[in-house]
Parts: C-alpha cells; sequence; structure tokens
C-alpha cells in the first residue's frame, strides 16, 4: 500500500489519468457548493478515488502473482516457498482490496460504489476468461475473433479506468453526458494502451533478442482471423518440437501477415476515438495531457 500512495515512480497511470480527467472538467455548473473542498481544480474524493483506482489495480496485478503448484517442476524452487508465496499474494492482495473498499464506502455515493463495485466483478471475470483455458491439455491458443478479444479486454483492462473516469464525473455531479464521455475516453485510450504493448514484439525495430508474444495477443487473433483456424494451428505446431528459431519464425509470419497492420488500425481507432470524446471537454492543460498519453500509445516506428 506504501508503493501505491508513493509519488517516486511512475507506474500509477489509472490514478493519473482520473485526477487529469477530474482536473480537465473542472467544477459542475450543476452544484456549486463543494468549489470550497477543491485543490488545484480536484476534489478530495476524486483524489481519494484516484488512490482507490490504484489499489485496486494493484491487489489484482499481486492476485495473478499467485503459481500453479500442479504445474510446478524440481528445478523451480522449494514447494513450501511457493506454496508460502501463494498464501502471502492472497493475503496481500485481498488486504489491499479490503482498504480500497473502505475508502470506496467512505466516498459515501451510492452511483460511485456501484460503478467501482461492477468493475470489480468485470475484472475478475476477465482474468476468467484470460485462463479458463489455460488447463486444457495442447491448449496454445483460443478460438476467438477480434470481437471477442476486444470484450475480453475490456473486462481485464479497460472496465476499471473507464468506470473510475465516469465515478471521478459523478463525485464533481457532472451531466450525464460529460460522464459518458469520460467513460468512453477511459475505455478507448487503455483499449490503445493494451493493443501498443501487444505489437511491441513485432514492431520494435532495434532489438536482437525475439520479444516473448502471446499467442492470444491482438497481432495473433487478427492473424488468425485472415489465415483461417486450421492454417493458424497447422502452423504454431509445425515443426512439432519448440525452440528459439521456430518461436521466431511464428513471429516473423505474424510480420509478414495482415495481422500487425490491422491491429496498428484498431490501436489508431480506439485512439481517435478517445480523443473524440475529449473534446466535450474545455481546452485545458490537463486535457492536452490527456491527449498526449493517447498520442503516445498510437505512435509506431
Amino acid at each position: 500500500r506504501g508503493f501505491v500512495y508513493d509519488s517516486r515512480n511512475n507506474l500509477q497511470m489509472r490514478g493519473l489519468v482520473v485526477l487529469l480527467i477530474s482536473k480537465a472538467a473542472g467544477p459542475s455548473t450543476a452544484d456549486l457548493s463543494f468549489q470550497h473542498d477543491m485543490v488545484s481544480g480536484i476534489y478530495s474524493s476524486q483524489r481519494s478515488l484516484a488512490e482507490i483506482t490504484e489499489l485496486i489495480h494493484t491487489a489484482f496485478l499481486v492476485h495473478r502473482g499467485i503459481v500453479n503448484i500442479g504445474e510446478l517442476k524440481s528445478c523451480d524452487g522449494p514447494l513450501k516457498d511457493m506454496q508460502f508465496g501463494n498464501k502471502m499474494a492472497v493475503l496481500s492482495g485481498d488486504f489491499l482490496l479490503a482498504n480500497a473498499c473502505t475508502s470506496l464506502a467512505q466516498l459515501q455515493n451510492t452511483k460511485v460504489v456501484e460503478l467501482i463495485s461492477s468493475a470489480i466483478g468485470d475484472l475478475v471475470q476477465g482474468i476468467y476468461y484470460e485462463n479458463s483455458k489455460s488447463s486444457e491439455e495442447n491448449c496454445l491458443t483460443d478460438d476467438i475473433g477480434i470481437s471477442r478479444w476486444k470484450e475480453q479486454v475490456f473486462l481485464s483492462h479497460s472496465a476499471l479506468l473507464a468506470k473510475s473516469c465516469q465515478a471521478a464525473m459523478e463525485l464533481a455531479k457532472h451531466s450525464a453526458e460529460i460522464q459518458d464521455m469520460a467513460f468512453q475516453y477511459g475505455k478507448h485510450m487503455s483499449m490503445s494502451h493494451k493493443l501498443h504493448s501487444d505489437l511491441q514484439p513485432f514492431v520494435k525495430e532495434s532489438s536482437s533478442d525475439v520479444l516473448a508474444f502471446s499467442l492470444n495477443s491482438a497481432p495473433a487473433i487478427l492473424h488468425q482471423e485472415f489465415l483461417g483456424r486450421e492454417a493458424w494451428l497447422k502452423q504454431i505446431r509445425e515443426p512439432p518440437h519448440r525452440c528459439a528459431c521456430v518461436f521466431q519464425q511464428l513471429q516473423e509470419a505474424i510480420k509478414a501477415g495482415k495481422g500487425v497492420t490491422s491491429a496498428i488500425d484498431l490501436c489508431c481507432c480506439h485512439g481517435n476515438r478517445a480523443l473524440a470524446a475529449l473534446e466535450r471537454f474545455p481546452p485545458s492543460e490537463a486535457r492536452d495531457a490527456l491527449a498526449n498519453i493517447v498520442y503516445a500509445v498510437t505512435r509506431f516506428p
């Protein structure tokens, strides 16, 4: 929890976005009675919401660190150490979630509690989708299209930020239209951020090493759509032995296809929708900063 509140690291992207969009929207003209509670154009409740968002995100990162004991080998280390680590991950993640829920209740806004609670539910559902086939034997890749991929990524990566941005507008008593624009920005910016992350192994120029990528990443899913499921599975399984050169060949095959360019186009499309949502906010340094975040994740070499 101390790490989350530490201002000397730059990993708190979600909390930063919540603060920036709160500042960009400013106070609501519908209710001016709480403006005395503002510091630098942001309500104290919105600052608390930014901390809550980061706590929830960090809690799920900690929970994702749980090791599947059944897949461990003797070279991975002592079994007791792994079991102890799992217990600590569960307890630490639960502690962060409990702190987040306590702070959420202190905001005393039922709609905000409902929004963030539903975001936690979305996160659980999204992570379940990601791991549902991992235990199946010989399951190398999901048989899903890009529309299904976007649904799953929204749940596991975008829902928390999108609903936190909307909740920040609710705390400032903004209209339903402004709340929806904040939601759209959070959703599409985080979608473009995930696509940008998925694309890195395929667009990095000066890298002598082969960067690891997921067979369920956006470029691979799009490559599968263009190639066909059967041809895709054949491409993965030939030759049958796995080694670095085979992995590199698969990466080159995806690069040569249409999957990478389509993923870049999709990333830019989500970025443009995020920028369009920002147009509903008045010009300010905070709005420019939010736009710069989008530009950063939609720029490729």
